[in-house]
């Protein structure tokens, strides 16, 4: 019995954000093996790499970690924000928005960067907590909830994702200006602004049966998270 109940109480990591922190790995050992500077010549966002026409880094910088301790940080935000995210909305939409939010995140981040430069040194944009607070800008501008409970004290919920920004001025090797791209590119996606970018249950449901996500539903070990609210609920039952 006892078996058998640690083997229920065991959960399949969802496939998209176990897809996220393989990459993230994978994108990130060059620097860790050979330095910082390896893996940030390769994946890390600035503008000044742009004007050689590396478009690529626009959405590879979230994949980025230039040492041991940042990746261990990545790697728990990209387990807890977004696979909470992925639960929420399914994997299709998960892949879809989480590459959005990158994107749009990296062009404010390099529109404000030149004027912030300025000012005072900014750190180049790397890592998922941009997106992971683009995911927490949404949810704070649709939740329902007036308050939230934060180390015990109940705040207002659209103060949640400021503190948490002072927070992530603390994570190793972490960009204030790049963060803060993210909370606002989500918050304006929450608040409806971006509706052009969304699309409905039934695209997102035809999508689980076509490639690459019918390849990745079947990937042993992963959980794959369908697109429609009402399986969704018929597979956490």
């Amino acid at each position: 019995p006892r078996g058998g109940s640690m083997a229920a109480g065991f959960r399949r990591p969802p496939a998209a954000t176990a897809l996220t922190l393989l990459l993230s790995i994978g994108v990130s050992a060059p620097g860790l093996l050979r330095g910082p500077a390896a893996a940030r010549s390769a994946a890390s966002l600035r503008a000044a790499v742009l004007h050689v026409g590396e478009v690529h880094r626009l959405l590879t910088y979230i994949f980025l970690y230039e040492d041991l301790p940042s990746l261990a940080c990545g790697a728990v935000v990209i387990w807890y924000f977004a696979g909470s995210f992925e639960k929420n909305v399914g994997t299709v939409k998960h892949c879809f928005l989480t590459s959005t939010f990158a994107i749009l995140t990296a062009l404010l981040y390099l529109l404000l960067e030149s004027f912030v430069s300025m000012l005072s040194e900014v750190e180049d944009a790397k890592g998922f907590l941009p997106v992971a607070f683009a995911t927490l800008g949404v949810s704070t501008m649709r939740s329902r909830m007036r308050r939230s409970l934060v180390f015990g004290v109940r705040v207002p919920v659209v103060l949640v994702p400021w503190f948490l920004l002072c927070l992530a001025w603390f994570v190793p090797s972490s960009s204030l200006l790049s963060n803060l791209c993210g909370l606002l590119t989500g918050a304006v996606y929450g608040l409806g602004y971006c509706s052009c970018l969304d699309f409905s249950e039934p695209v997102a449901s035809k999508l689980d049966q076509m490639l690459p996500f019918s390849l990745l539903r079947r990937i042993p070990g992963l959980r794959y998270i369908p697109g429609s609210s009402t399986e969704r609920r018929a597979f956490e039952s």
